[in-house]
């Protein structure tokens, strides 16, 4: 908790204490369903929590925002968004049936009235929304090629409505894929400990 305090050191009560009861419940749930590994459930602020965080960072999201997270696996990032926004809206999906419960399960017991959490793939969607976030699902050209059609036009934000993709490593062969161009975030920009230094934000807008 302290890391989050450290960089969000405007959290209300509320958002302090959400943060707060999310390492008793993933250890409560992960014990249960494995959806962080077991060495990275002890550190669960640092390589989870904040990791999601960078892309609040990178564009807070305003009231009224909706927001896809795509592969969310046990809730990131969406989760700790949700927290961070509760004025935004957040679907959380993935293809795996039991991750999708342990998220409705933490969503549920954390009270985040703005999370939906459904087994489906991104692929199958209609709705539309600002931003659609994920971590290292998969490539960037195939990932923007399942996410464009979701993108809505009614952009507000200082960023242009598009994808926030957290990744880390060496991008460029990746990105030279892309038709779309994109712009990388640097998270030891943002955060000094040593697990950020390769770990990047990729925004494409779309």
């Amino acid at each position: 908790m302290e890391l989050i305090d450290k960089y969000f050191p405007d959290l209300t009560a509320t958002q302090r204490d959400k943060f707060g009861q999310m390492e008793e419940l993933y250890q409560f749930w992960n014990a249960r369903v494995n959806v962080i590994s077991r060495q990275d459930i002890d550190t669960l602020y640092e390589r989870h929590v904040l990791h999601s965080l960078g892309i609040a960072k990178v564009q807070p999201f305003k009231s009224g925002t909706s927001v896809l997270d795509v592969g969310t696996g046990g809730g990131f990032p969406g989760i700790p968004l949700a927290i961070m926004f509760p004025d935004a809206q957040f679907h959380l999906v993935d293809s795996i049936g039991k991750k999708i419960r342990v998220v409705q399960e933490i969503a549920q017991a954390l009270g985040l009235d703005n999370v939906r959490a459904e087994q489906t793939r991104a692929e199958k969607l209609d709705d539309s929304y600002e931003f659609v976030v994920s971590r290292a699902v998969t490539r960037m050209a195939p990932f923007v090629g399942w996410v464009k059609k979701n993108i809505s036009r009614n952009s507000f934000h200082e960023l242009r409505n598009g994808i926030l993709y957290l990744k880390g490593g060496d991008l460029k062969e990746e990105l030279s894929e892309l038709r779309e161009k994109a712009r990388i975030y640097e998270l030891s920009g943002f955060f000094n400990e040593e697990f950020f230094e390769t770990k990047k934000v990729v925004y494409v807008p779309l």
